[in-house]
């Protein structure tokens, strides 16, 4: 399966509205990383999953749930919502694709750090933005963050950051009258399949993969 992986070594800044420079808050290692079928079906509508490396766990299971239905793609990075370069990285994909979509289902909410929760929620009109640019066919799905355990010296989210940000990012989908798959709520009930403070067991992946695939199919084209 073709995989492409590489570091961001450098950092560069976009412009806001207002024309002033608006620098990104990076972290010590950025990465993006995709990944596409082996042999995509030209009669098969195309699904692309944005996220991060909780998506990325989870692609090569919701790949199997959704195998003789959607081809799916993924695009996964460390820059979140409110990440000046995360909308830039997105227009970039779409142009190497060149692929129509029917489905975007996306989260980028457990990097950022550094940047308040405020900022996240005020980057995902951005990030919509690009994925609508890119994908402008496509019904989109967000993925509400995953739980975290809490960890004072990991310098990680806080699950009230978590929580935080999820409830900031649900008033914006509402009001975009896009879908929500809450992974969330799936997830809190099986804290045991955490891995390590943020990431889950293939078992879990596996769960996780099993609601994404459902809520892909719902948002699929009626044939």
């Amino acid at each position: 399966m073709w995989r492409a992986s590489f570091l961001l070594a450098v950092c560069f800044s976009g412009l806001c509205a207002g024309g002033q420079a608006t620098v990104p808050i990076t972290e010590k290692i950025e990465w993006t990383w995709t990944d596409r079928p082996n042999a995509p079906v030209a009669a098969l509508p195309n699904v692309l999953l944005v996220g991060d490396s909780i998506a990325r766990n989870y692609y090569p299971f919701v790949e199997q749930e959704l195998k003789g239905v959607a081809n799916v793609y993924l695009f996964a990075t460390s820059a979140s919502s409110g990440d000046p370069r995360l909308p830039t990285q997105l227009h970039d994909y779409f142009g190497m694709m060149g692929l129509p979509f029917a489905v975007v289902h996306f989260n980028n909410g457990l990097h950022g750090v550094g940047s308040t929760d405020q900022q996240y929620a005020a980057g995902l009109p951005a990030m919509i933005a690009a994925l609508r640019a890119g994908a402008p066919k496509a019904s989109l799905v967000w993925a509400t963050t995953t739980p975290v355990r809490d960890n004072p010296t990991s310098g990680g989210l806080t699950s009230l950051r978590v929580d935080e940000r999820n409830r900031l990012a649900a008033v914006l989908m509402s009001g975009e009258a896009i879908a929500i798959d809450d992974q969330h709520a799936l997830m809190a009930l099986h804290a045991a399949m955490h891995s390590d403070d943020v990431h889950f067991t293939d078992e879990g992946s596996a769960l996780q993969a099993t609601q994404v695939a459902a809520t892909v199919r719902k948002a699929l084209p009626k044939p």
